[in-house]
């Protein structure tokens, strides 16, 4: 199997979880947030959904520096808007997934903030850890977000004290 139909299915799956993480969400509680350093559920469920899109800075260059990126974060206010957001970054990032070869995913990728180097690995090592590891570790905080708000928390891996696994 090539490596790009091997993370789609991962890719697929987590996407797939986070959405139903993502559908979970209410604007009445766009503004909490579970201490003060945390973020704001607006905020974190901006930052994931704009997470896909790294997979496009990771297969479309060879390197991101931090210090000249000039990104500025999304702000969306709305649940529908998040979502649709969401999901046409996902179709991106999926469609880059697909048209990268093993040569291409086995190239090295850099990230830096001007000289200095944060790491340098193959970029199906940083789609895999900087994308889909960290969109996990996001969603993971979203659904203690959710928890504390009485929201329903999807099933991940296993049973949620609110819904069992999907069958797919």
């Amino acid at each position: 199997m090539n490596l790009n139909k091997s993370i789609l299915m991962e890719f697929d799956k987590e996407m797939g979880t986070t959405l139903r993480f993502l559908n979970e969400l209410s604007v009445d509680f766009f503004d909490f947030k579970p201490h003060e350093r945390s973020m704001t559920t607006q905020k974190l469920a901006n930052h994931i959904a704009e997470i896909p899109t790294w997979v496009n800075g990771t297969l479309d260059m060879s390197q991101f520096d931090l210090a000249t990126a000039g990104h500025v974060p999304s702000n969306i206010d709305n649940k529908e808007e998040l979502i649709a957001f969401f999901n046409k970054n996902v179709l991106n990032a999926r469609r880059s997934i697909g048209n990268s070869n093993d040569e291409h995913l086995r190239e090295n990728w850099t990230l830096r903030d001007g000289e200095k180097i944060f790491f340098t690995m193959p970029r199906i090592a940083v789609l895999r850890i900087l994308v889909m590891s960290h969109i996990i570790h996001h969603r993971a905080q979203l659904g203690l977000y959710l928890r504390l708000n009485n929201a329903k928390v999807p099933a991940s891996y296993g049973n949620s004290a609110d819904e069992k696994m999907p069958t797919s």
